[in-house]
């Protein structure tokens, strides 16, 4: 992989990444990157650099670094340490708690980010649930950099950093869904120095967000969705948030004022960005951040989803699958006036230029759009685009290891007692899962990896692959030891499992599938190739051939499942690779490993199919 991204980085810049000076494609950054936020750079080679929230997936925070706002590469992840927020570790809502829209600024040679770690299985009003905290850095390019965090007092979410033109700074946040707070703050400390003041109740439309920031040459860039940002602009603050709660009616909303704790007034033209009601295959489009470039042209990056028109009626039964994805459209912001957004599409195409440059050579990943060709050759590390559900399990323990003794060019993954599903498919009580995951990226893709099943010995032992988009909903393809035909005889049989009940969904609509079938003759004793593959926009198939040889194989596709049974809460599907139990035995009780991991993207729909069919239920 570190070779393909390699000669991809070189072949871009050899070449001067020529871009079409009035095109270019949304999402930008494809797959699971909600609530984005950005910030140019001009000190670092006119360099932009995004983050975006992570939920409780480890490492987190996904830095990513892009010079002609197109090619966009991983270069760190802000969260990279167990010991930064342990807490992850034993959150009980998978897929709504973790860490929530992020601020990222650069300021004075540091880089500072203002989130929240928030678990939703406290009540609402017990405030305590928001962890709020800043990092900082001064490399971007090295995840190790990134510091421990600060943390400090705010009841809410979307905290944003402000610094006023007389170098005092100041703190606004979203509380309870229905205010835009601020107040006076020391960012090396974390203390609020003075009260919270709600300066803006929005315009009607539920759980306003927004960040603050200042406009200038040293500008800031704010974040989106349950965030308030402000910039200072030709004598206005401005204030940018989102309203309308994370679905169908998300969007961007703008207030300004002459002083910086207001009063604001509305911009008469909010909202400045949505997709509700619209025709475009892009819906929920809101939570957005402006920064400008090099040459004074300003753009907004935003989160929305590739849904279509029917998401407006029923976003809970749509098929979206790779949930909020980040979007970028340019935006005109004239001396003394408001901001003007482009509606977001999939071709953009208008008056702009975009910037040029090469994709920077610095950093730990690859381009947000590569394929996967992961070996695990001996010495190596799990590429930086590979995270964890909640912590990894045991990893002090050697619970994950790359080329083991006797196992060259593989992953070793010793057995969790929790399968994915957990307890009640919502927690885990503290205890790991042994998955190891990458965003789905392409609307059409191939995963596969191939699996030494042979530490397999007991009843209900497990090694597979899973199209996951949480606890609650994912489907998986695997190697179970299993009891043939109601006998007391264990044999490997491939099993063909998924679980999709959500509270959103009516239990009529809830999906369980458990089919298992005896290991065909030819596998017996050898690898297995194991494959998820996104066909089309709504559906997954689910196979297995012989492994161990790098060519193709024959498969044999043994399940399917639909989109319209892993829709998103906030995060999106990823794909990886699961190592378990199902409840007996404890950690550790058997040890399997993976190898010849690969993600191909096939195809990547930026407007919604004309034959796609309307969603329906079994």
């Amino acid at each position: 992989m570190k070779v393909t991204t390699v000669l991809t980085a070189a072949f871009l810049a050899a070449t001067g990444l020529a871009q079409n000076v009035s095109t270019f494609y949304n999402p930008v950054i494809t797959g699971f990157h909600p609530d984005p936020t950005c910030k140019f750079v001009p000190e670092l080679n006119n360099t932009f650099f995004c983050t975006f929230s992570s939920f409780i997936t480890f490492p987190g925070l996904p830095i990513y670094a892009s010079r002609d706002l197109v090619n966009w590469k991983l270069v760190s992840n802000a969260f990279s340490r167990p010991e930064q927020l342990p807490a992850i570790g034993t959150l009980q809502r998978g897929s709504t708690g973790g860490i929530y829209a992020p601020t990222l600024r650069y300021r004075d040679g540091q880089f500072i980010i203002f989130t929240t770690l928030v678990n939703q299985a406290l009540y609402g009003n017990n405030y305590t649930r928001f962890d709020n905290f800043i990092l900082t850095g001064t490399d971007p390019y090295n995840s190790s950099t990134w510091s421990d965090p600060i943390r400090f007092d705010f009841p809410g979410i979307d905290p944003s950093p402000f610094w006023d033109d007389d170098g005092t700074t100041h703190m606004t946040a979203s509380f309870n869904g229905s205010t835009i707070l601020q107040a006076p703050m020391d960012f090396e400390t974390g203390e609020i120095l003075g009260p919270l003041v709600s300066i803006w109740n929005g315009t009607g439309l539920p759980s306003p967000e927004g960040k603050s920031a200042v406009l200038s040459q040293s500008f800031t860039c704010p974040v989106m969705m349950p965030s308030p940002h402000i910039y200072k602009k030709d004598g206005w603050y401005y204030l940018l948030t989102a309203e309308g709660g994370t679905r169908e009616r998300h969007r961007s909303i703008f207030a300004r004022s002459r002083n910086l704790y207001g009063p604001y007034e509305g911009d008469p033209a909010d909202p400045v960005l949505s997709g509700y009601l619209s025709q475009s295959y892009f819906q929920a489009v809101g939570h957005s951040d402006i920064f400008p470039d090099a040459s004074g042209q300003y753009w907004a990056i935003a989160l929305a989803v590739r849904a279509g028109y029917s998401y407006n009626f029923d976003p809970y039964n749509s098929i979206f699958p790779m949930g909020r994805e980040a979007v970028l459209t340019p935006v005109r912001w004239d001396e003394g006036e408001w901001p003007t957004y482009q509606n977001v599409s999939g071709v953009m195409t208008g008056d702009f230029t975009l910037p040029q440059g090469s994709v920077p050579e610095e950093g730990e990943g690859g381009l947000s759009e590569a394929d996967d060709v992961v070996n695990f050759e001996p010495g190596s590390k799990l590429p930086a685009h590979v995270f964890h559900w909640r912590l990894p399990v045991g990893v002090k323990k050697g619970n994950y290891a790359i080329s083991p003794e006797g196992h060259n060019n593989s992953l070793m993954l010793l057995s969790s007692k929790l399968n994915l599903t957990g307890y009640d498919a919502d927690s885990t009580r503290g205890q790991g899962q042994t998955f190891v995951a990458r965003r789905q990226s392409h609307t059409r893709f191939r995963f596969s990896v191939d699996v030494d099943w042979s530490g397999l010995k007991r009843e209900q032992e497990e090694v597979g692959t899973s199209a996951f988009m949480d606890q609650a909903q994912h489907f998986d393809i695997s190697v179970t030891m299993l009891k043939t035909n109601g006998s007391g005889d264990l044999a490997p049989h491939i099993r063909f499992r998924g679980i999709s009940t959500t509270t959103y969904r009516l239990p009529e609509r809830f999906k369980y599938v458990d089919e298992a079938f005896p290991l065909p003759e030819a596998l017996i004793g050898q690898k297995v190739r194991l494959q998820v593959e996104g066909v089309n926009t709504t559906h997954y198939a689910f196979s297995a051939g012989l492994g161990g040889c790098d060519e193709d194989t024959p498969m044999e596709i043994y399940g399917y499942t639909r989109g319209n049974y892993l829709v998103p809460y906030y995060s999106g599907v990823v794909v990886g690779v699961y190592s378990t139990s199902n409840g007996k035995y404890g950690e550790a009780s058997h040890t399997a490993y993976v190898s010849r991991w690969r993600y191909t993207g096939l195809e990547q729909i930026r407007e919604l199919p004309a034959d796609q069919l309307p969603v329906y239920w079994d």
